[in-house]
C-alpha cells in the first residue's frame, strides 16, 4: 500500500510540484466552504500565485458543516492532487496552498477570521448558505442560522454571523478589516454579500454597520471551472500520479476562468499567475457566463436527466439535445451587449467543446440541484430581456418546462429522484398535476419565483405551456426534437 500524501518529498510520480516551500509562507486568506470547487479553483490559483510571487497568502480553509473533507486534508497537511482531464489524457499537480483546515468548528473559524494576518476572506457556500433574502437584500429572518446568530452574536455559526462578529472584533482590536470576496455563481455577488453583512450588522449595532459599509471591500467575481465529484477512479489516478494515497484528490477540466474586480485595500495574491483577469466591472462577464454557460447547463441538466443521460458529455452525444444546447447558447448570446475581448460565437463553440469533454463525468443530477435559486438568473433574466427586445423565447420556455417536469420528482421510467432544492415541497406540489396548463399556472403563482414580467406575459405563458404539454404527453425527447423536425413544436393532436 502506498504511503499517505503528507509531504511534497513523498511524491514519486509524474505529478508537478509547487515551486515554493509551503513552510516559508504564512496564512493570509480564510476560505469558507471547503469543497472540490475551491480546491480546483481558488486554492489552485493561489498555488500558482505563491509559486510565481510568493507572499504570505496560504489559506485556512473552513468546512462549515461536513468534517470528512477537512479531516482528510488535515491528515495530509493540506496537500492534495489536482487532476486535469481532457481527450489528450490526464495531468496531475500537487497543491500546497491550503495551510490548514477547520472542520465544522465555529469558534475556531471565528479565531481564524480575527487573525490580523488574514487580509482576504473568500467564500463558496452556495446561495442558500448565506442566509440572505434576495428580495430585500438583507439577512433572511426565516433562516435558522441567521435567527440563531442574531440571538447569540458572540457565538455565531452562520456565514453572516461569523463575518460580522470577526469584523466587530477586528475593529475593537484596532486591526484592519479583511476584504470579502464571494466566489459563488451569483449575480452581483459582491453587492449581494455586502447587503447581507451590513444588514445583519445593522440589526445589532448601526455604528458597526456604518463602519463596515465605509471600510470593507466586497469586490464581485466570476468563476468558472467544471469540477465533477471525486470517484474511486480519481483516487486511483492520484496514486498513479503521486505514488501516494490521496483521500482529498480532485479532478477537473483544463479550462479555468476567474474575473475579479480589483478592489483589495490590503493587497491580494498574484492570481494573474493562474490566469485570473482583474477588471473594473465584472458584471458583463458575469452576465455572459450565467446566461450562456450556466443557462445551457441548467437546460441540459433537466432535459438530459429526464432523457436518461447521467452525464453532460452524454447529453452532447445526443444529436437532438446537442442541437438544443446550440440553440440555447445562441438565444442567450442574443440578449447580451457586446463585450470587449469576447466573441460570443467563439465562446459558444468553446463551451460546446467543454461540454463534450469525454474525460469529465459531470452528472446532470448534480447540476440540477437548487433549481429554484439558479433559474432566475440563468433562464428567466435573459427571457425577460428577450421578450423586451422581441427576440425568440423558445429556448428559455423549453428550459423552464423541462425544469417544471423535473420537479415532479420522478423520471420518465417512473424512478423517483430527490429535488435537492430549498423549496422542494412547494415545487413538488406545483408539479403534481397532469395537465400542463394547471402545472404551469401553479408554478407561476408561487411567490418570489418567476418574475411578474414573465408571469403576466401571454406569449411566454403559451410558450412554456406548449413545451410542457409536449413533454407530458410525448416525453422529453419528443419535445426537444420538436423545433428541429421541420420547425415549431411537436403537435399534441
Amino acid at each position: 500500500m502506498s504511503p499517505r500524501l503528507t509531504r511534497l518529498s513523498d511524491v514519486t510520480g509524474p505529478a508537478a510540484l509547487p515551486a515554493y516551500d509551503p513552510a516559508a509562507h504564512g496564512v493570509g486568506i480564510v476560505h469558507l466552504g471547503l469543497g472540490a470547487f475551491h480546491r480546483a479553483h481558488q486554492a489552485a490559483m493561489t498555488d500558482d500565485a505563491l509559486s510565481r510571487d510568493g507572499g504570505d497568502w496560504r489559506i485556512a480553509s473552513v468546512s462549515l458543516r461536513s468534517r470528512d473533507v477537512a479531516a482528510a486534508m488535515a491528515a495530509q497537511n493540506g496537500l492534495y492532487t489536482l487532476i486535469e482531464r481532457d481527450e489528450a489524457g490526464m495531468r496531475g499537480r500537487v497543491v500546497a496552498a491550503i495551510a490548514r483546515t477547520i472542520a465544522a468548528d465555529p469558534a475556531a473559524t471565528l479565531d481564524a477570521l480575527c487573525d490580523p494576518g488574514v487580509r482576504v476572506v473568500t467564500l463558496t457556500v452556495t446561495e442558500k448558505g448565506y442566509g440572505i433574502d434576495r428580495a430585500t437584500g438583507g439577512p433572511d429572518p426565516e433562516n435558522a442560522a441567521v435567527r440563531a446568530d442574531l440571538e447569540t452574536p458572540d457565538a455565531p455559526a452562520g456565514v453572516l454571523g461569523l463575518l460580522v462578529a470577526a469584523l466587530r472584533r477586528r475593529r475593537e482590536a484596532g486591526a484592519a478589516p479583511f476584504t470579502v470576496l464571494c466566489c459563488d455563481n451569483l449575480p452581483h455577488n459582491g453587492a449581494f454579500l455586502r447587503g447581507g453583512v451590513t444588514g445583519f450588522a445593522r440589526r445589532l449595532d448601526p455604528d458597526l454597520a456604518d463602519w463596515i459599509a465605509r471600510t470593507v471591500a466586497f469586490p464581485s467575481s466570476m468563476v468558472d471551472r467544471i469540477t465533477p465529484a471525486a470517484t474511486g477512479a480519481t483516487r486511483r489516478d492520484a496514486e498513479a500520479l503521486t505514488g501516494c494515497t490521496d483521500e482529498a484528490a480532485v479532478e477537473t477540466e483544463p479550462f479555468v476562468q476567474w474575473v475579479i474586480e480589483d478592489r483589495f485595500p490590503r493587497g491580494r495574491p498574484a492570481w494573474e499567475a493562474g490566469g485570473a483577469l482583474f477588471v473594473a466591472d465584472v458584471d458583463p462577464y458575469e452576465r455572459m457566463k450565467l446566461r450562456m454557460l450556466n443557462g445551457a447547463h441548467s437546460m441540459m441538466a433537466y432535459a438530459g436527466f429526464l432523457s436518461g443521460h447521467e452525464f453532460v458529455r452524454d447529453v452532447m452525444a445526443d444529436a437532438v439535445l446537442a442541437a438544443r444546447v446550440r440553440d440555447h447558447l445562441g438565444a442567450a448570446a442574443a440578449t447580451l451587449a457586446p463585450l470587449d475581448g469576447m466573441d460570443f460565437a467563439d465562446y459558444a463553440a468553446q463551451l460546446q467543446d467543454r461540454f463534450r469533454n469525454p474525460a469529465i463525468a459531470h452528472r446532470t443530477a448534480q447540476i440540477a440541484m437548487d433549481g429554484s435559486e439558479k433559474m432566475p438568473q440563468r433562464i428567466w433574466s435573459p427571457a425577460c430581456d428577450a421578450l423586451d427586445a422581441g427576440q425568440d423565447i423558445d429556448a428559455f420556455a423549453f428550459a423552464t418546462a423541462a425544469w417544471m417536469r423535473y420537479c415532479r420528482g420522478v423520471d420518465e421510467t417512473g424512478k423517483a429522484h430527490d429535488l435537492n432544492d430549498p423549496r422542494a415541497q412547494a415545487l413538488s406540489a406545483a408539479a403534481a398535476g397532469e395537465d400542463a396548463e394547471a402545472v404551469s399556472d401553479a408554478f407561476h403563482r408561487l411567490p418570489n419565483l418567476i418574475p411578474p414580467a414573465l408571469r403576466d406575459d401571454r406569449a411566454w405563458r403559451a410558450a412554456v405551456g406548449g413545451s410542457l404539454s409536449t413533454i407530458l404527453r410525448h416525453g422529453m425527447k419528443a419535445a426537444a426534437a420538436g423545433r428541429h423536425a421541420g420547425g415549431g413544436t411537436v403537435s399534441d393532436n
